[in-house]
């Protein structure tokens, strides 16, 4: 499975795999691991809500130990992991991935989407899909990003959060 694949999944269902928002935190690490928890975890105990636990570039925020948002995080120009169980056999990968691109792969997949009007702003744009709604976060570079184009959008962030 290639990461747009991973990404396309993500966006139709809102799930990675068998993850999903809901279920504990508990099931997540009996599936990915042990995670590494947000610092504020480790100062203030398990029982600390809306902090992440990470496995490279996976991220899960809990909330009362339960998931309650599931993150992929993308470095533009540079390179990503993310565990097995979300992109099978993925060695290190190049984290950039277009709008566009992203947009084509989404429409070929038959994955409705739209403007996300509260994300989209400055040098930020951002989308929603239906009915997964499922966000994702693009953004045109910074210094730091070595990409082969200045002036398009790159994404940034995939997330689902429950309500």
């Amino acid at each position: 499975m290639a990461l747009m694949d991973a990404l396309v999944d993500f966006s139709r269902t809102g799930r990675i795999g068998p993850l999903n928002c809901g279920m504990t935190l508990a099931e997540a690490e009996n599936l990915l691991g042990p995670g590494r928890p947000h610092p504020a975890h480790i100062m203030k105990g398990p029982d600390i809500d809306g902090y992440p636990y990470s496995w490279d570039g996976l991220r899960l925020v809990v909330t009362e130990r339960a998931v309650s948002g599931i993150w992929i995080d993308l470095w533009p120009g540079s390179t990503a992991r993310l565990p097995p169980l979300v992109l099978p056999d993925s060695e290190p990968f190049d984290a950039t991935v277009l709008r566009e691109e992203l947009i084509a792969a989404l429409d070929d997949a038959g994955c409705r989407h739209a403007v996300n009007s509260t994300l989209t702003f400055g040098r930020q744009a951002s989308l929603i899909t239906r009915p997964a709604d499922v966000t994702a976060v693009f953004s045109l570079p910074g210094r730091d990003n070595h990409v082969p184009h200045r002036d398009r959008y790159y994404l940034d962030v995939m997330h689902k959060r429950t309500a």
